[in-house]
């Protein structure tokens, strides 16, 4: 029984973060992150920031509190490859990671591949303008992987001085508990809106829902065998029927490029490449 609760505790501590490492080979291999919600870092980011504050008063076991760890160094590194690859038409206002060179190999329109003098010359222009929903203060929906950087760093100074305060009363303790696994609870959320509002699924990885939906399962079962805190039961059952229903939006709307957006992706089909070819290229292909 020692074996199975080994293999148990080592699957619930490294299983969640590498449910995330195909999504960002496929990010990285098309050199775009459109499709998948960088909205799901930051719920896993400030969840699991809270969850590791929560253990300073609970302590949980120690697998749990191992993947709040990886989770967080995973999330930071996926952050960091959505937004340099972040397609220029997801957020006119976005200035890249590091702006590199154009190359034969990079299509111009990506937005990694302009060049530093395009943010120099042009000024960012307004979120309103860009057909997006203008959040308050732009909340996770900022221009430079920095911004997300002093957001974390004041949300955990801010943590740390109110466990240095109220630490020693249990009842804070538990609505930390609470709050991160509320929060964490609902991370399917941001890209079920996504994937509603696109009325599609593309760029939005098979392998990451199967890791959600199992998962989940898979922790559901854990919590209730384990007898962890009350938090972990409640929330857990929530994240899976969010799972299910982005599990219906997979079935429902599958994964083809969204038709508004269409023209970004290469189509196979050669009247369809013609259609998007200038106009004078146009009329010199009719002519021949």
């Amino acid at each position: 029984m020692g074996v199975i609760e080994t293999l148990a505790g080592i699957g619930m501590a490294v299983g969640p973060p590498l449910i995330y490492a195909d999504q960002a080979y496929s990010i990285v291999k098309k050199k775009d992150s459109s499709g998948f919600s960088h909205d799901v870092c930051g719920v896993l980011l400030i969840a699991n920031i809270i969850r590791v504050f929560f253990w300073l008063g609970n302590r949980f076991e120690i697998p749990l509190l191992i993947q709040s760890l990886l989770l967080i160094i995973s999330q930071l590194v996926l952050l960091a490859i959505c937004l340099h690859y972040k397609t220029p038409s997801e957020s006119s206002n976005y200035a890249p990671l590091s702006p590199l060179p154009p190359t034969s190999e990079d299509p111009p329109t990506r937005g990694h591949a302009r060049e530093d003098s395009d943010y120099i010359n042009q000024p960012p222009t307004s979120m309103s303008g860009s057909g997006k929903s203008k959040r308050p203060f732009e909340f996770w929906q900022w221009e430079g992987y920095g911004s997300y950087l002093e957001f974390l760093a004041a949300l955990i100074l801010v943590l740390g001085v109110l466990q240095i305060i109220l630490g020693r009363w249990m009842w804070y303790i538990d609505a930390l508990g609470f709050v991160a696994l509320t929060i964490e609870s609902t991370l399917p959320i941001p890209q079920f809106i996504s994937n509603f509002k696109r009325k599609s699924c593309y760029g939005f990885r098979s392998s990451t829902l199967a890791g959600w939906f199992f998962g989940d399962a898979y922790k559901t079962v854990y919590f209730f065998i384990r007898g962890s805190p009350i938090q972990f039961k409640v929330t857990a059952i929530m994240t899976l029927c969010w799972d299910s229903a982005v599990l219906g939006q997979r079935i429902m709307y599958g994964s083809n490029p969204p038709r508004e957006t269409s023209t970004q992706f290469p189509s196979s089909d050669p009247e369809e490449s013609r259609g998007l070819r200038s106009d004078g290229e146009e009329r010199q292909f009719s002519i021949q």
